[in-house]
């Protein structure tokens, strides 16, 4: 994510990635803030960036006994937008290999009317080398987390208060 740092601004995406995840504390606040619900803890989440807004970029950690890198990957936006945007790590290596960020993939069925992805090589070079074999296209890669996981907005949904 160091390449991806060094970029910010550069490809119209507006994700920051976090040097480490946030701590087990941050991420139940940030949960409870999100959905105004006291009850809940953040066990669920691994949050790695942010865009602009204050929206998280987070794994969603639903397959039970699986590895981080094999867990979904969602965002969770600052005015309550929500969308799995990857199956796990390795697919979301090329969302902003080919010019999304997190934001933009949760928002590919109503993207903003000016905007145009931008495919970036060195995050491609980086995808290529740690998950070749799930290259895919964006509209792809989201389509198919979305398939695997359509009910992800009603659960967050049904947790808010």
């Amino acid at each position: 994510m160091a390449v991806r740092l060094d970029c910010i601004g550069e490809d119209g995406v507006d994700f920051e990635p976090y040097e480490s995840f946030l701590t087990a504390d941050e991420t139940t606040n940030w949960l409870r803030a999100w959905t105004g619900n006291s009850d809940l803890t953040g066990d669920d989440f691994r949050v790695f960036g942010q865009d602009g807004t204050g929206g998280n970029a987070t794994f969603w950690l639903i397959r039970a006994s699986r590895d981080l890198a094999e867990q979904p990957v969602v965002f969770m936006g600052s005015e309550g937008e929500t969308g799995v945007v990857a199956r796990d790590l390795g697919t979301f290596l090329w969302l902003p290999a080919d010019g999304y960020g997190p934001w933009e993939a949760a928002a590919f069925y109503a993207p903003e009317p000016d905007w145009t992805p931008r495919v970036n090589e060195a995050l491609a070079a980086i995808a290529e080398e740690h998950a070749p074999d799930q290259r895919a296209s964006a509209p792809a890669i989201i389509a198919e987390a979305t398939q695997e996981f359509p009910d992800f907005d009603d659960l967050i949904m049904g947790l808010c208060r």
